[in-house]
């Protein structure tokens, strides 16, 4: 396995590149140790997921993956309430206290007080004057010295501690805190991961359902470069060489997600206007039928893992694609965590791995 940072364009990123081979895969078990899967569950909170693959391929896709009835598209809900209200009543407790949701609210991480969920932990993200007023106890965040960023706090929860409980002294400064100033009704995306309790708790806030159905684009005729390494990069190792193959390749997957006209087979733009050129010498590069399924909305990263198994399982061992995963923007430039799983052709088990952490 070959592991290496790429510098990124934006400082408060980078991105992390492995090469290796994926261990056995065992229907009905998900592995969850070991890249790729540790990448994809180490996501937060997704937002977009896209796979890529050869046309041929889709149909298998529809009967295997996203026509199958017994695997549910994600779904996840939008609901407005105030802070304090999921530490109340038979939400806290058949939510958090027994349950397992994850929640995230409106805003930017870095421009705005934002709140997020997971794992019981409640995560806060406090201007300096909103820290003040609560009187909780948190730590600075952010990138020291960014020049035009004014001082922000995370102040961390885990709500499923037995200290967590009414009477108890850090849980009533949260709760005073919640009632006095942090009482604003806000809109929240919520996805339960656990088993709907009866009744459920949430629909006294009338919340609205959505889901992820998969969007298809199909019969994009594309310019594909070659896909696997050569065989010199790997057997000597070659880090730089390997680095900039990974890098071309990164490149030409993110312009096949964006739907750039840069990649399509008939691309005929001046070379003034844009310098991009599909890697690969001409002989390498072939003009080639691909499809994009794109899911969106309120993901969490164990569906994403799913999704990756049955691809693996559903495709032939030869064949080739790239599941990428988005987590929401943060930040006011709005930059995102990434996660992109390539498994390049006539390679069974081997796969290429960019995982972009973003770094607050």
């Amino acid at each position: 396995m070959l592991s290496f940072a790429t510098p990124s364009v934006y400082q408060s990123s980078k991105c992390f590149v492995t090469y290796g081979v994926m261990s056995h895969l065992e229907p009905g078990q998900l592995p969850a140790k070991g890249k790729p899967w540790s990448a994809l569950l180490a996501q937060d909170f997704v937002h977009k997921v896209d796979l890529i693959l050869p046309q041929e391929l889709l149909q298998v896709v529809k009967d295997k993956i996203t026509g199958d009835p017994s695997r549910e598209a994600p779904e996840f809900y939008k609901v407005i309430m105030r802070l304090g209200q999921i530490l109340e009543g038979d939400f806290f407790t058949e939510y958090i206290k027994i349950g397992n949701i994850m929640m995230i609210s409106e805003g930017r991480i870095g421009t705005d007080n934002v709140f997020s969920l997971k794992e019981g932990v409640l995560t806060l993200y406090l201007d300096k004057e909103t820290y003040e007023r609560a009187g909780l106890v948190g730590k600075p965040h952010g990138v020291k010295g960014k020049r035009g960023s004014k001082p922000r706090w995370i102040v961390q929860f885990d709500l499923r501690s037995p200290s967590m409980l009414h009477g108890k002294k850090g849980f009533d400064r949260l709760a005073y805190a919640c009632k006095n100033v942090l009482n604003t009704p806000i809109t929240w995306l919520f996805h339960n991961l656990s088993k709907t309790p009866v009744p459920d708790p949430l629909s006294q806030h009338y919340p609205t359902k959505y889901t992820s159905t998969p969007g298809i684009s199909g019969d994009l005729f594309m310019k594909v470069p070659s896909l696997k390494p050569p065989p010199a990069i790997i057997s000597s190792q070659n880090r730089l060489d390997l680095e900039e193959f990974a890098t071309e390749i990164y490149e030409w997957l993110s312009l096949v997600r964006l739907d750039s006209p840069r990649v399509d087979a008939d691309d005929k733009i001046d070379p003034y206007l844009s310098c991009y050129a599909v890697p690969g010498d001409m002989e390498d590069v072939r003009k080639e039928k691909l499809c994009r399924i794109s899911w969106q909305g309120f993901i969490p990263p164990k569906w994403t893992q799913q999704t990756l198994v049955d691809v693996i399982l559903a495709l032939p061992s030869k064949s080739w694609f790239s599941l990428s995963v988005t987590s929401f923007p943060k930040g006011i430039i709005g930059d995102s965590a990434d996660c992109t799983v390539l498994r390049p052709p006539n390679s069974p088990g081997e796969y290429f791995l960019w995982d972009i952490k973003k770094h607050d």
